[in-house]
């Protein structure tokens, strides 16, 4: 009998025979996520973090204090646990959280250098603060309810070009070309045309044994091919001795190393818990201070909105109305994520596009949270372990997924160029400017503008109006402040 009870009361909380999951794919979903992600524990730290004030780019703040990478790892990675464990208890969808990427390197390059370290992150809390008050008053939730379908079509396709990019870059595929007089090319394919190194050779490896998989409709797909991705690349390593990249070493490992580690378990010291200072105020200029919020807010906000938009759709769990069920639960425990993050010192935490991996791997429920969640928190103390799998056996999984997720362009009308605008600037804007909350932005302004210089002004929500001209300000932002110091 208390066989029979377990699952089904399992069943009863996550729905996930409603849902058409098992406990065994949420399993499995939740697992490919936390892979596809385990890289923000090694990549949070090299944003915010350093080894040594003195060290050349030390990300000092305005009194030269540092954040030590190990420090920074620890709760970047207690925090995504507890949010992501609390998000799949609270709103029930397999969507993970941790630390945003963007607003890690606004609070490191824009806001840290400015004042200290507490008060950088009390800026961030009080984002997450602000980010609430939107949730409780109804306006988040009746934003994310305003947006057009088929904008919400193309926010989903953008999601998916844009988390590609990610994988093609994290592999070393796709590459920055450091300026030069012989060319205007900002990007090209790996080193001088060619993908010229082992790592990269074994994300294309990686990729193609994860297509045929996924085209196979082979089950745990997409986690075979992170899992032999990662044998592959611990075997091209013991042979040709690639070496870590550090920043020096083109041909190397990026982030986590594939070898087999000397230990298994470390402790984590999570001494930044609770470091934070609301004294923002008293150290720039009352105006500096309120715009870096917006700044914040606006980022936070529609980086969430679009997310979810697109993981909802990814798993056909947007309703007949266009509408994403429990979503207010969603986005006030995704305000949280803010909050705590700024406490912690590990920035703002927000829900992670990776977590497609895990919806396409068929999670559909916050049972895959959990599970993802438990994984994070082991990850405090087995650090050595995670970084096994290098990003390159990660990348496929994401290149795969934005694959299925542009699937989602079909549903947008482009013979009514009112419409095909907006979506295309809203689908190309993410991946190039490597912002979810930009092309949202450049798809909202362009869709009002648009609408109502065809005459179809009365089809544009009242809310939109008002978040168009938050995004001209948003994108103004510069100018603005500069106008007002």
């Amino acid at each position: 009998m208390a066989r029979r009870t377990v699952p089904a009361t399992l069943d009863r909380f996550f729905k996930i025979s409603e849902r058409g999951s098992t406990p065994g794919t949420e399993i499995r979903g939740g697992l490919v996520t936390f892979v596809t992600m385990a890289y923000i524990i090694v990549l949070n730290p090299l944003i915010l973090g350093s080894f040594s004030a003195e060290d050349t780019g030390a990300k000092t703040d305005a009194f030269g204090d540092i954040l030590p990478v190990g420090q920074v790892a620890a709760v970047t990675a207690l925090v995504a646990g507890v949010m992501t464990i609390l998000f799949g208890l609270v709103a029930n969808y397999p969507f993970a959280m941790a630390a945003g990427l963007g607003i890690n390197a606004l609070v490191a390059v824009t806001i840290a250098p400015q004042m200290s370290w507490p008060a950088a992150m009390g800026l961030v809390a009080v984002n997450g603060l602000v980010v609430l008050l939107l949730v409780v008053t109804g306006v988040r939730t009746m934003v994310f309810n305003a947006v057009p379908p088929q904008l919400k079509a193309a926010i989903a396709a953008g999601i998916g070009l844009f988390i590609c990019l990610i994988g093609l870059v994290d592999a070393g595929f796709v590459r920055r070309i450091p300026d030069a007089a012989d060319t205007t090319v900002p990007v090209g394919l790996g080193i001088d045309g060619s993908i010229a190194s082992w790592p990269t050779a074994v994300f294309v490896v990686g990729l193609i044994i994860t297509g045929i998989l996924v085209a196979r409709n082979v089950k745990g797909a997409i986690l075979l091919g992170v899992l032999a991705g990662t044998v592959l690349s611990i075997v091209v390593e013991a042979i040709v001795e690639a070496g870590p990249s550090q920043g020096v070493n083109p041909k190397g490992w990026n982030l986590a190393y594939p070898a087999l580690p000397e230990d298994v378990v470390s402790v984590p010291d999570l001494s930044l818990v609770g470091e934070v200072s609301f004294d923002a105020w008293a150290q720039v200029p009352a105006i500096t201070a309120a715009l870096l919020v917006f700044t914040l807010v606006l980022t936070d906000f529609f980086d969430t909105i679009g997310t979810m938009t697109g993981l909802g759709k990814e798993a056909n769990l947007i309703g007949r109305d266009g509408k994403l069920p429990r979503v207010g639960k969603a986005l006030f425990v995704d305000g949280l994520g803010a909050v705590a993050g700024g406490a912690a010192s590990s920035s703002s935490n927000t829900v992670f596009v990776e977590s497609a991996s895990g919806i396409a791997e068929g999670a559909r429920t916050g049972l895959a949270n959990l599970v993802t969640g438990l994984l994070f928190l082991a990850a405090m103390f087995l650090t050595p372990l995670y970084e096994v799998v290098p990003i390159e056996a990660a990348a496929p999984a994401l290149v795969v997924v934005g694959a299925l997720m542009i699937r989602q362009v079909a549903e947008i009308d482009f013979r009514d160029f009112s419409m095909a605008l907006p979506a295309f600037l809203t689908i190309v804007v993410m991946p190039f400017t490597f912002s979810i909350a930009n092309g949202i932005g450049a798809g909202f302004v362009s869709f009002v503008l648009l609408r109502a210089a065809t005459g179809k002004a009365r089809q544009v929500h009242p809310l939109l109006w008002i978040v168009a001209a938050a995004f001209v300000v948003y994108f103004g932002i510069g100018p603005i402040e500069a106008a007002l110091g």
